[in-house]
C-alpha cells in the first residue's frame, strides 16, 4: 500500500516526497539490522515463541518499545524487517476504562455477548481477544480508508505482525514527542492530522487516545500507530468526548510550535459536520466553530474540566515515563 503525503487542510495535494516504504528504504535498513542480529542476537522472548516454532518470525533483533498495553519487537521475516506488537495480559495493561472504548463494538455470536454482560471467566477472555483482534480490524479499515497506519500482516497468538514504520535513514521512525519541528512544520502537519482524524470519522472510527506518543514521523510525515482501543463512533455515546480530546491533544502538541492553533475549535466542527450526515474525507475544514448561546450545562461543564485534568495528569505521567526510559 503507497501511501501518499497531502496538505490537510488544503484541497491540493503537497508537492510529492520520497516514499520510505519504498524499495530503496527497505534496503538501506535491512542489511543493517540483519548484521546487528547476527553480531548480537537476543533470547526470543515468551510471547514471539509461537511465531517463531510457526515459522512465521525467523529470529528477534531487539525491542523496539514497551508502553502501556503491549511490547514492540523488531523482527526478521524472509527476508523483511517487520516489527511485532506483543500485548500484555489484563492484569499487567496500564490502560483504564476499557469498557469504555470497547462499548458499541459487536461480539461475533451470542454466546459471547451474555458472557461479556455476566463478566465471568469466559467473558474476560472474550474480552481480552476483541481488545487483541481490534487494533488489526482497525488497521485493515483505516488503511483501506486512505489513513496512513502501519500496514497490518497477520495475528497470531495475540501478537500482532505489521509493518516497521522508518525514517529517511531507514532507521525506527522517532515518535512526535520526539521530535523538535518549526511553526511551519507545525501548521502542516496539523493541518494533515486533522483530515486524518477526518478520513478515521468517515470510515466510522475514532482513534480514542491519540496524542504526541502514538504518532510517529516518518520520511512523508505523520503515521498513526496504537489502535486497541479504536471507537466506533455511531454506537458509542463516549465518541464525542474521545474525539475531542483526540483533537485537542493534537491542538496542544502543534500549538507550541504554532500558538495560533490554540485558537481552533476543529473538533465541533469536525463533529456537527458527522452529525450533519456531510462528512467526507475530503471536507474543507476552517477550524471554526460558532457556539450557541444559552444556559450552561454545569454539569455537563464540570465533567469535561475533570476528564481534561485527568487526561492532562495521564500525559504527564506518559512524559515522565518517556523522559525516564
Amino acid at each position: 500500500m503507497r501511501r501518499k503525503f497531502v496538505s490537510a487542510i488544503a484541497d491540493e495535494p503537497a508537492a510529492p516526497r520520497s516514499n520510505s516504504r519504498a524499495t530503496g528504504a527497505e534496503s538501506l535498513y535491512t542489511p543493517r539490522l540483519s548484521q546487528r542480529n547476527d553480531a548480537n542476537g537476543m533470547k526470543i522472548p515468551k510471547g514471539l515463541q509461537p511465531l517463531v516454532d510457526d515459522g512465521m518470525v525467523d529470529s528477534v533483533v531487539r525491542k523496539l518499545k514497551s508502553g502501556k498495553e503491549a511490547s514492540v519487537y523488531i523482527v526478521s521475516c524472509g527476508g523483511e524487517i517487520r516489527c511485532a506488537k506483543v500485548y500484555k495480559e489484563a492484569e499487567q495493561r496500564g490502560f483504564r476504562q476499557l469498557a469504555r472504548y470497547q462499548e458499541g463494538r459487536k461480539t461475533r455470536n451470542s454466546r459471547d455477548a451474555r458472557a461479556l454482560g455476566r463478566r465471568g471467566s469466559h467473558g474476560r477472555r472474550v474480552q481480552e481477544a476483541e481488545w487483541k483482534n481490534a487494533e488489526v480490524e482497525a488497521l485493515y479499515c483505516l488503511a483501506g480508508a486512505g489513513v496512513r497506519v502501519p500496514a497490518p500482516y497477520l495475528v497470531h497468538e495475540g501478537v500482532l505482525l505489521m509493518e516497521l514504520v522508518c525514517d529517511a535513514a531507514g532507521d525506527p521512525a522517532p515518535r512526535l514527542n520526539e521530535v523538535a519541528f518549526t511553526a511551519e512544520q507545525a501548521l502542516e502537519w496539523h493541518g494533515f492530522m486533522m483530515r486524518q482524524i477526518v478520513r478515521m470519522l468517515s470510515a466510522g472510527l475514532i482513534h480514542g487516545d491519540l496524542s504526541e506518543f502514538n504518532v510517529l514521523l516518518d520520511a512523508n510525515g505523520p503515521v498513526i500507530i496504537d489502535l486497541p482501543q479504536a471507537v466506533h463512533a455511531a454506537s458509542n455515546n463516549n465518541s464525542f468526548a474521545m474525539l475531542e480530546r483526540d483533537v485537542n491533544n493534537m491542538r496542544e502538541v502543534f500549538g507550541r510550535a504554532a500558538p495560533d492553533l490554540l485558537e481552533t475549535e476543529y473538533a465541533r466542527e469536525i463533529w456537527k459536520i458527522y452529525e450533519s450526515g456531510e462528512l467526507t474525507p475530503d471536507c474543507t475544514l476552517t477550524g471554526r466553530f460558532e457556539r450557541e448561546t444559552g444556559a450552561a450545562d454545569v454539569d455537563a461543564v464540570l465533567q469535561q474540566i475533570e476528564e481534561e485534568r485527568l487526561e492532562a495528569e495521564a500525559r504527564r505521567r506518559r512524559r515522565e515515563l518517556a523522559e525516564a526510559r
